[in-house]
């Protein structure tokens, strides 16, 4: 079975697992960095059978110096995530409005959890309606789930081991912000421009077009231009931990499940004054 298999669902295949007498349980996480919540859009139509949760409130902690999407309190997330339906060894599918990013965050946190059997599906909710298929207005009132949250099941970052990791020979911490944010020229979130020292620019337009990934062997090409290869440790960051989420996931469709995700990203090494910031320098290694 191909990796994309584990990690990926296209809308057909779901709609025929759909239909099946005890279906995946589907997460709506449509999400905005600005604009109406997705809980809007969610209103207005979703996959038979969604349940909505909040990326902010459900799926990640509270903002602060950890970040503005920290890791969730592991009894608040367990708690959602059972009231969404989620049951222990059963398969979820996740899905945004398109861009993939609040999808991987969700794929991720879930994985991170220690529930394994979750896919993203593979271009999000436009995909679903550009195949033809269904689309529904009514708000499901799902069994409650028995799902045990048990963090720790992927690989984490906290600042002091980004800094480490983007000093390190072998490894890399890629960092998938737009190079003119990574440069430090260009900030319209956090209050500091620039960079973690060391780190290799990669930005996610790069390696995902429109929520949608190429295959494994050009992922792996794309990673390596920017000195990621099978063996040296990698990592990721963006501004707040949902892009780079997003690069975790490629990494994995790559070959490279030991990935880690600096979870508070730039939003929490900027929190701390003392921490170093660079600025400038290319955008790949």
């Amino acid at each position: 079975m191909p990796v994309t298999a584990d990690l990926l669902v296209e809308p057909d295949r779901l709609a025929a697992e759909l239909d099946h007498a005890d279906p995946p349980t589907l997460l709506d996480v449509r999400w905005r960095l600005t604009g109406p919540p997705g809980r809007d859009d969610y209103a207005a139509g979703h996959l038979p059978g969604a349940v909505f949760v909040d990326l902010d409130t459900e799926l990640c902690g509270r903002p602060g110096a950890a970040g503005r999407h920290p890791l969730p309190d592991p009894a608040a997330l367990q708690a959602a995530l059972r009231a969404a339906g989620v049951r222990a060894g059963h398969p979820v599918v996740v899905y945004d409005g398109g861009d993939g990013m609040s999808a991987a965050r969700a794929w991720w946190t879930l994985r991170w959890a220690g529930h394994r059997q979750v896919r993203v599906l593979h271009g999000g909710f436009p995909s679903w309606t550009a195949a033809g298929l269904p689309v529904d207005t009514s708000v499901p009132a799902p069994a409650p789930g028995d799902v045990t949250v048990a963090p720790g099941a992927l690989p984490v970052l906290d600042a002091a081991a980004a800094a480490r990791l983007a000093a390190a020979e072998p490894g890399v911490l890629i960092d998938v912000r737009a190079a003119p944010r990574y440069r430090g020229e260009h900030e319209p979130v956090d209050p500091v421009a620039g960079h973690v020292p060391g780190a290799v620019n990669l930005p996610a337009p790069e390696y995902v077009t429109q929520g949608r990934f190429p295959g494994a062997e050009a992922l792996r090409e794309r990673f390596a231009d920017a000195g990621v290869d099978a063996e040296a440790p990698v990592g990721a960051y963006c501004g707040s931990g949902v892009t780079a989420a997003q690069a975790v996931l490629a990494l994995h469709l790559a070959g490279r499940p030991d990935a880690a995700l600096y979870v508070g990203s730039w939003s929490e090494w900027v929190a701390d004054p003392d921490r170093p910031v660079a600025t400038g320098g290319p955008s790949g290694r």
